[in-house]
């Protein structure tokens, strides 16, 4: 089955999820109507109820969708340095749960480093949030860490989470403000 935004659908087994902005995990019963919502980067958002909730592509056999475990073309032993590029890249398949713009458009990542270990690299990122009290920032910072990891040469990742400077929209791309509609 072919991912359809906004088509509802019925749940086949009992689901895990995370309520979003909230990040409580709740369990999707068993023939519940969702409508996909988004479907962008290694999960779904659905709405269900009037709330929205996320739910992971290793999941997905839920939704009626084949489920996409996370694989990784790493190489397994660390030998050399990091592809800078690689790790923006890793970095653009991360997503707001409710905003279809990925985590560097939207102006969310601060900093990225990157510092040779032996063996291997360490990447430490500096981020933030739309909103300070969104429940969502753990999983979306475990979303990087996910990503960067699966780098060449990435055997470390450390991700700090602040709120100062403030989000605010002026950090978003060009890109990103066109396709929200939000020049």
């Amino acid at each position: 089955m072919d991912v359809h935004i906004g088509e509802n659908i019925t749940v086949l087994r009992d689901c895990e999820a995370l309520l979003i902005p909230m990040g409580t995990p709740v369990t999707i019963p068993e023939g519940s109507r969702v409508m996909i919502t988004q479907a962008l980067g290694s999960s779904y958002t659905v709405n269900i109820n009037g709330n929205l909730a996320r739910i992971e592509s290793s999941n997905a056999d839920a939704l009626g969708l084949e489920s996409t475990e996370h694989e990784t073309g790493k190489s397994k032993v660390p030998a050399g340095p990091v592809d800078e590029d690689a790790l923006w890249e890793a970095l653009e398949k991360c997503y707001d749960p409710e905003i279809p713009v990925n985590i560097v458009d939207l102006g969310l990542i601060y900093h990225c480093d990157i510092t040779p270990l032996k063996p291997g690299n360490r990447v430490e990122v500096i981020m933030t949030l739309t909103a300070a009290g969104c429940g969502m920032g753990p999983i979306l910072v475990e979303d990087v860490r996910a990503h960067l990891l699966d780098v060449d040469n990435v055997t470390e990742v450390d991700v700090e989470l602040v709120f100062d400077p403030p989000w605010d929209r002026s950090m978003m791309s060009d890109e990103a403000k066109l396709q929200l509609g939000m020049f």
